[in-house]
């Protein structure tokens, strides 16, 4: 994608981690900051994609949006929608697309934990969970989105025929995505070949690549 990235310098002060209570349930929270990111009941897409379609690519955690950038350039009859809790990051990438008017790409300020009911059954051909931050300690891993609970939310908006892709540098969390999806029971997986994963790279793959760091990746399709 020919971007003069001079234009949209990214933000100061990006932090890795937000706030710990983003990284929980609304419903869960006594106090809601003023740093959580809005509820999300339903979306005008003619807002947000130019042919006006819901979205049918979803990039969980966007982060810069390298990814969902050149996804977006590489597949123009898709339309992908980011999801990131960073607001500052979700500003710079909507700012961009408007900027160098890329029709088919958006992201939104959301924490995913409180679902996706403003996506509709059975909508969505790919989703993209690349990257997610380990949280490594024990006492961190109640912070992690994904659980049965975010397999159930995937689960209902997921076509048939769609596919989720799970990608990590850590192989703890290899072994934490696939003992969730056993626990699960309503997806089949398998580590991806060359073959099946033709897709950009994230800004975090690009690292390990040049780092000659193994990268572990799924792909898990619903049950039939």
């Amino acid at each position: 994608m020919e971007i003069n990235f001079l234009k949209y310098p990214y933000p100061d002060k990006i932090r890795h981690h937000a706030s710990s209570n983003i990284y929980f349930p609304i419903n869960n929270l006594r106090v809601i900051p003023q740093h959580y990111p809005p509820l999300i009941n339903s979306i005008n897409y003619a807002d947000i994609f130019l042919n006006g379609k819901c979205p049918n690519v979803l990039d969980v955690g966007c982060g810069k949006s390298k990814f969902l950038l050149n996804y977006a350039f590489q597949n123009p009859n898709d339309n992908i929608l980011g999801l990131e809790v960073r607001k500052k990051l979700v500003d710079w990438l909507n700012n961009l697309v408007l900027g160098e008017q890329i029709p088919n790409a958006n992201a939104l300020w959301y924490t995913c934990v409180n679902g996706f009911d403003f996506l509709e059954e059975n909508s969505i051909d790919k989703i993209f969970y690349l990257f997610p931050d380990p949280w490594p300690k024990q006492s961190q891993h109640n912070r992690r989105l994904f659980s049965l609970t975010f397999l159930n939310n995937i689960f209902r908006i997921l076509k048939p025929t769609g596919k989720l892709f799970l990608a990590t540098d850590c192989d703890y969390v290899d072994e934490f995505h696939k003992k969730t999806l056993e626990k699960s029971s309503q997806f089949d997986f398998h580590y991806s070949s060359i073959e099946e994963w033709t897709f950009p790279v994230t800004n975090k793959e690009d690292f390990c690549l040049k780092k000659q760091i193994p990268i572990y990746k799924i792909v898990a399709s619903p049950k039939k």
